[in-house]
């Protein structure tokens, strides 16, 4: 196999069969071409990645050849030769898109050297390019499953704003697809080749909050040993997502209304204005509007924000998309584990579509995970799910009759399954900061975190992963 396929242009013979033989020894394809005219025959017939080409010859000089070279094939990297006293014209090759050049006499390891390199390049570009590509496949709007009429309003929203800079709010609960949704509006938008900077605010307190947003100076802050970008001046030319933006405090909230209203700041520390060219989508699980009322949300940055409003339906309301969703992780969890499971069997998917879902299609997404791990034949039975699904009835609790339990027994199981919505609901709305939540429900950190190992309730990788016991 060859390491890379290179053609040599130059009128001189001794050169050309000089470079083909060391190139040749080192496992390159070689290809040879005395003059322009030859050359611009091979790049079209041939696979070539890599030109290595004469500045001076007869005919098409290299400026001429390096010119109709890149009108042909604008990714293709030319290397020049150019000899002593002509530095000058191959500054002006470099201009016209040479990758590099050599002075005339030079070391096989010299060209050797940048041979190598430009492939290296070359070949990180064309990831690049695939990786782009593929981003922008996997968030197409039929990466988003569902045909329940809610969804379908979702659709018709995306494919409207998606093509704009409008600012978009995202509402929902916590698992619903927020995230999906803002890669969606983004990979389908103008700035789909400029990058996604995604940030949850939730998780971060206010000054750090502050230098992520918008970066700082070296020396801003004890521990500030460098300069740092913040998360407005990476998202410049694409898009910045910033998620539970309803957490954010009122000082944090005044310097992004500035950023709306004016697109500019200043990192922490620096007194030097920067410019930023970048579409904002937030989400939250919050009522912003009854934070505004209540006082917790300022009116102005309300106003400012709230331009296009996209609420995302909890899965309890759109159960009709459950055995889309279902199909879609199975295949999805098969593949990364490498398993063979085909469906769910029918009670197994009675006990799904009877659930009510609290952490929604990211739960949904776990259990199946689970039934695919556990499973060993191709179906996900009943079994594998976990007891809270199994166990529960229509409107989400239990309230069975069993031989062996008292009232106070069946009691005590439905108080549990409550406390544990509960405080799964409070994690999730406050990011799982546990000291917010310990104070919210009026128990200790310790309470909270024996309830927390009782229920088997943790976050892992900002997912919740929360089933109850084997």
């Amino acid at each position: 196999m060859y390491e890379g396929a290179v053609l040599i242009v130059d009128d001189d013979e001794g050169m050309r069969k000089s470079l083909a033989v060391t190139l040749r020894h080192d496992g390159y394809k070689v290809y040879c071409a005395e003059n322009g005219m030859a050359a611009l025959e091979k790049v079209k017939d041939e696979e070539v990645q890599i030109v290595i080409l004469d500045l001076k010859m007869p005919g098409p000089d290299g400026l001429e050849t390096l010119k109709r070279i890149k009108a042909f094939r604008n990714n293709i990297p030319v290397i020049m030769i150019t000899g002593f006293g002509s530095i000058e014209t191959a500054v002006e090759a470099m201009k016209l898109g040479a990758f590099d050049y050599v002075t005339k006499p030079f070391e096989t390891t010299q060209i050797k050297a940048i041979v190598k390199n430009a492939l290296k390049l070359q070949a990180l570009a064309k990831e690049n390019e695939y990786l782009k590509g593929a981003l922008q496949e996997r968030f197409q709007l039929g990466s988003i499953i569902g045909k329940s009429p809610k969804m379908q309003e979702i659709y018709d929203l995306i494919d409207k704003v998606a093509p704009t800079d409008a600012t978009v709010v995202l509402l929902g609960e916590s698992g619903t697809g927020k995230e999906l949704v803002a890669k969606c509006i983004h990979y389908n938008s103008p700035r789909r080749n400029g990058p996604f900077i995604k940030l949850n605010c939730a998780a971060l307190p206010e000054g750090v909050l502050d230098s992520e947003l918008f970066g700082h100076e070296k020396g801003a802050f004890t521990g500030a040993t460098v300069q740092r970008l913040g998360r407005f001046e990476l998202a410049h030319g694409g898009t910045i997502f910033l998620d539970e933006i309803g957490d954010i405090s009122p000082a944090t909230q005044v310097r992004l209304l500035r950023v709306l209203q004016e697109r500019e700041f200043e990192r922490v520390g620096g007194t030097q204005t920067i410019k930023t060219d970048a579409r904002i989508i937030v989400a939250t699980n919050k009522d912003l509007e009854r934070e505004m009322l209540a006082g917790r949300f300022r009116e102005d940055l309300y106003y400012r924000l709230n331009v296009i409003r996209i609420f995302m339906p909890p899965l309890r309301e759109r159960m009709e998309d459950i055995p889309l969703l279902v199909d879609y992780f199975l295949k999805e969890f098969c593949a990364l584990h490498q398993k063979h499971v085909t469906q769910v069997a029918p009670d197994a998917m009675k006990a799904l579509m009877s659930y009510r879902w609290p952490g929604n299609i990211r739960e949904l997404r776990n259990v199946i995970e689970r039934g695919v791990v556990l499973a060993t034949g191709d179906l996900v039975t009943v079994d594998l799910l976990p007891e809270e699904i199994t166990t529960s009835c229509p409107d989400g609790r239990r309230h069975r009759f069993e031989h062996g339990k008292t009232l106070k027994d069946v009691v005590d199981e439905v108080v549990e399954e409550v406390e544990r919505e509960v405080i799964l609901d409070a994690l999730s709305k406050c990011g799982w900061r546990q000291a917010k939540v310990a104070g919210l429900l009026g128990i200790s950190e310790k309470t909270l975190y024996n309830k927390m190992q009782k229920y088997h309730i943790r976050q892992e990788r900002d997912e919740i992963r929360c089933h109850g016991p084997s």
